[in-house]
């Protein structure tokens, strides 16, 4: 049985030769046959200096530098098609995820799991803001959408190679992936523990960067947001109906409104959900035609090691 490891990378020279011990440390006992697949997403620093020497060192280290930065997903996505074996490992390079966990997810999948996924008890290092908005978003998203995806969950798993495959077989640019190994099913198990600060260097996902990708979560997986602009269309009819029973009522009991003010409210606040509607709109017919150029999902610079990755 062969492992890979695939960790996306951006930005990441103060804490990769730190991640690589720790990985090889635990990967080494559990698993002789393995790969570790580095994937630089368009760095500014010197992460990809720090792969290519990590590569030439130790051969089972490959290093793949895509042309751009694509995002965290799609550096992701580079790692995962690249790798060749029968149940891969993936975790960020921040340590914020113990790669420790590795051996009790072996031991999940041993036991028949396709999927074993990191449950976040508690998040170490993060603020506030950050823990209250998290806490929102996977209940707000399994809200709206058709699938149950886990709470409390990342992107650090151990997946089996048919898990994968399910996964690398969906087209769509704009990617969620960890709602995507939901949607593909397979038995999946969840392990808890507690996150860790960021070893080192600066978070990837400000806010803006963390509502950019609840959006593309919410799109990618529900169409109830669609159904919400009938909903709000039609208690706007009701609305409209009822003014105007109260408008005509008025004027036979010689009834006027007075002033201005009450009626601008109510024309900006229709207008306002109207255009709301229409964002929403243009949100899902703007990613249709992102998905309809069939552009590929990923361009890559440069590889270290035999193996090249295709997107």
């Amino acid at each position: 049985m062969k492992l890979s490891v695939v960790i996306p990378c951006f930005n990441e020279e103060e804490s990769l030769p730190a991640t690589l011990e720790r990985v090889l440390g635990v990967v080494k006992p559990v698993c002789k046959d393995f790969e570790i697949i580095l994937v630089d997403d368009g760095s500014k620093d010197a992460t990809w200096l720090c792969i290519s020497a990590a590569s030439r060192d130790d051969a089972r280290i490959r290093g793949i530098r895509l042309a751009r930065n694509f995002g965290h997903q799609i550096a992701l996505s580079a790692g995962l098609h690249a790798a060749q074996g029968d149940r891969i490992f993936i975790i960020d390079a921040d340590l914020q995820d113990p790669p420790e966990l590795l051996s009790k997810m072996m031991a999940a999948l041993d036991a028949g799991a396709d999927v074993a996924y990191g449950r976040r008890v508690s998040r170490g290092g993060e603020s506030p803001l950050k823990l209250a908005t998290a806490f929102a978003f996977y209940r707000f998203i399994n809200w709206l959408s058709d699938i149950e995806i886990p709470k409390d969950t990342g992107d650090f798993r151990l997946v089996s190679r048919r898990a994968l495959d399910a996964v690398l077989s969906m087209p769509e640019k704009h990617r969620f992936l960890r709602g995507m190994f939901a949607w593909v099913g397979f038995q999946q198990v969840p392990i808890d523990y507690d996150r860790a600060e960021r070893f080192a260097g600066e978070t990837k996902y400000p806010f803006a960067a963390m509502m950019r990708f609840a959006v593309t979560a919410i799109t990618s997986f529900s169409v109830r947001p669609l159904r919400l602009a009938m909903t709000f269309a039609a208690v706007f009819a009701i609305a409209s109906l009822l003014a105007v029973f109260y408008v005509v009522v008025g004027h036979f009991m010689g009834k006027t409104v007075q002033g201005w003010s009450s009626l601008m409210v109510v024309v900006l606040m229709i207008a306002s959900c109207q255009f709301l509607l229409l964002g929403i709109i243009g949100e899902y017919l703007g990613r249709m035609f992102v998905e309809q150029k069939k552009r590929p999902l990923f361009i890559v610079m440069e590889n270290t090691g035999s193996e090249k990755s295709n997107s």
